[in-house]
């Protein structure tokens, strides 16, 4: 079955356009780090290490998806609003 390349070429745009409209802003990265550090730990979370975590946080995008570091390595990654904590070994 040949698809139709005009309908294809749509698609395609529309789902980056969507990606760039709901790429997570370096605010909901942050929150993220915040609520799920205290999630996985409560002593973590009262002793305050997912906000110390996410204020030293370094915010990057790619237009499509972003992605948070901390000394280097990736923290957080995040694409059509939603944005995820990297388990840390």
């Amino acid at each position: 079955m040949i698809k139709n390349p005009f309908i294809t070429t749509v698609v395609a745009l529309v789902t980056v356009g969507l990606a760039v409209a709901f790429n997570p802003s370096p605010e909901k990265h942050r929150a993220t780090i915040e609520e799920t550090t205290a999630q996985r730990s409560p002593v973590a979370g009262l002793l305050g290490i997912g906000v110390l975590t996410a204020f030293i946080s370094n915010y990057h995008s790619v237009g499509v998806a972003s992605y948070t570091t901390v000394n280097d390595k990736v923290v957080t990654v995040g694409a059509f609003g939603m944005v995820f904590l990297l388990k840390q070994e």
